[in-house]
């Protein structure tokens, strides 16, 4: 059976995208995205994020930095009841073609087995097509939630695939999947 799960892109989705933070201090969370993960967490989802995060490799901060970013998220989130059950991420250049990098599958494999989780079951959130595809090579229903409207418009020219529904803000993409779950 597996456990349902909502795999969540961090940069542009969770937060805003200031482009490579480095400083915890910079980490913004929209407004909606706490709220949203409690209510799939109320309904038994559990919570994945999954990010390319090549700035570790362009040497612009480190894992620790990461890490520390990645404690805030998840102290801001749980302070609104919200919890993530594991974040994985892509430490690598877009140049080194390696496989755990968007729209590449292996973080979302490796969740998959770390979390018993049910990919047909389950959502991918994301503000960017890499999301989607990657969402569409699991099985996954996927919601996209673009940042940058114009930037994604041109990719959905050029993918193969298009998003289970599309909406402006992470509420809007939550309620759906909790209509269509």
């Amino acid at each position: 059976m597996g456990n349902r799960a909502v795999f969540i892109d961090r940069d542009g989705t969770i937060n805003v995208n200031f482009g490579y933070i480095n400083n915890p201090d910079d980490f913004k969370i929209y407004p909606s995205v706490a709220k949203g993960i409690k209510l799939l967490n109320e309904n038994g989802f559990k919570i994945i994020i999954i990010t390319n995060q090549s700035g570790i490799a362009r040497g612009y901060f480190s894992e620790d930095a990461l890490e520390k970013i990645h404690e805030k998220m998840k102290s801001e989130l749980s302070r609104n009841g919200a919890e993530i059950d594991a974040i994985y991420f892509c430490p690598h250049h877009p140049d080194e073609g390696c496989r755990c990098r968007k729209p590449g599958t292996e973080l979302f494999e490796q969740a998959i087995i770390d979390l018993d989780i049910n990919a047909e079951k389950s959502f991918v959130i994301g503000d960017r097509m890499l999301d989607v595809e990657a969402g569409y090579k699991i099985d996954c229903k996927t919601v996209l939630v673009p940042e940058d409207k114009e930037k994604v418009s041109e990719e959905m020219k050029d993918s193969n695939v298009k998003p289970d529904y599309v909406c402006d803000d992470f509420s809007s993409g939550v309620r759906w999947i909790l209509e269509n779950m």
